[in-house]
């Protein structure tokens, strides 16, 4: 990609009008210095000290934070937390965050805020060791009336955006955001404006879902073919190619260290390796940084390897932050275009 390009299309991000769908949830980080360890007098125990708790939106707002970080305009966030102090807090955070909209989001007494909770050994000079983690989430299926509001709060915002970006991070179905009956409002919206950019991704796979555009990693799409194990890369470029024509929907599949793969339904085809690893990597919210790069690039009218390029450049920037689930900036990006340009 020419500098010129992308100049041209990162310039248009301000103007961008994104609505992110799906399961937010809090990253809630407790830092802690080991130097500082007792030995509890009830238990026998070792003690951690937190001298630190750093909340940042996790889930569908990663999406948003890499939203937010490359200067989109508007971003909506359509989703729920609890009337608990994690959704207090998932809020604050959520509202701190430029361009950020929380007119659809919703707080119920009927939902737990998803909560990530993840204990983080500090020491200086060394990376960052996540202890075991904790979580909050619910086990029960949505009530029909949140469903209805997050609905009709998408009914909305459609027609006034440039992309929806849906992200299902819920292990158990029917207990987030992205239940069956939002998926049946999305199929429709997807009739009712078929020149509007939809991407959806799902921890569980893609399949039932509406025709939209697909993300996912290869074993899912592997799965989604009915096969258990991952075949070399001409086998995930052809049967991507044959999902595309089949849901008349670009489908885009990250390969981890092999880079991210493109497929449109006219037929085009492309694959970006990886860029080269710089040191300890951590590979959290690297998926979340593709989905937020290739809505932003495609809905700013870039070419399909350009928007490949882009969301290839922000996962390697996101995995190269230690500690925390990263972010990528249009500043990070064009370093990474330049640090690769002048290696070649």
């Amino acid at each position: 990609m020419t500098s010129e390009r992308f100049q041209f299309i990162t310039s248009q991000y301000t103007q961008l009008r994104v609505a992110v769908v799906g399961d937010f949830c809090l990253d809630r980080y407790l830092e802690i210095d080991p130097s500082k360890q007792e030995i509890s007098i009830e238990t026998n125990l070792p003690v951690h000290n937190v001298v630190n708790v750093r909340p940042q939106p996790g889930g569908a707002g990663t999406i948003l934070n890499n939203l937010s970080a490359l200067g989109v305009g508007t971003i909506y966030a359509l989703g729920f937390a609890g009337e608990d102090g994690e959704g207090f807090e998932l809020s604050r955070v959520l509202n701190s965050r430029s361009g950020v909209r929380l007119d659809y989001f919703l707080r119920s007494s009927e939902r737990r805020t998803f909560t990530y909770c993840k204990p983080l050994v500090l020491t200086p000079n060394k990376s960052p060791i996540e202890l075991n983690r904790l979580d909050s989430k619910n086990w029960t299926a949505t009530p029909a009336e949140i469903q209805e509001l997050l609905i009709q709060s998408l009914e909305k915002v459609a027609p006034t955006v440039h992309g929806i970006i849906l992200l299902d991070q819920v292990d158990i179905p029917e207990t987030g955001v992205v239940t069956r009956r939002l998926l049946e409002a999305i199929q429709r919206l997807a009739k009712q404006y078929p020149q509007l950019l939809i991407l959806a991704d799902s921890r569980r796979g893609l399949r039932g879902y509406p025709s939209v555009v697909f993300k996912m990693n290869a074993a899912e799409l592997s799965a989604s073919t009915g096969f258990s194990e991952q075949r070399n890369i001409d086998w995930v470029k052809e049967k991507a190619a044959v999902l595309a024509k089949e849901n008349g929907r670009s489908v885009f599949v990250t390969l981890a260290g092999g880079g991210i793969l493109g497929a449109t339904a006219a037929g085009e085809v492309q694959h970006v390796p990886a860029l080269p690893v710089r040191g300890d990597i951590d590979v959290v919210g690297a998926g979340d940084a593709v989905s937020a790069n290739l809505t932003t690039a495609l809905a700013a009218g870039a070419t399909l390897l350009e928007a490949l390029d882009l969301a290839n450049a922000a996962a390697s920037v996101v995995i190269h932050q230690l500690g925390t689930t990263g972010a990528a900036s249009v500043d990070e990006l064009a370093e990474i275009f330049a640090m690769n340009a002048g290696s070649q």
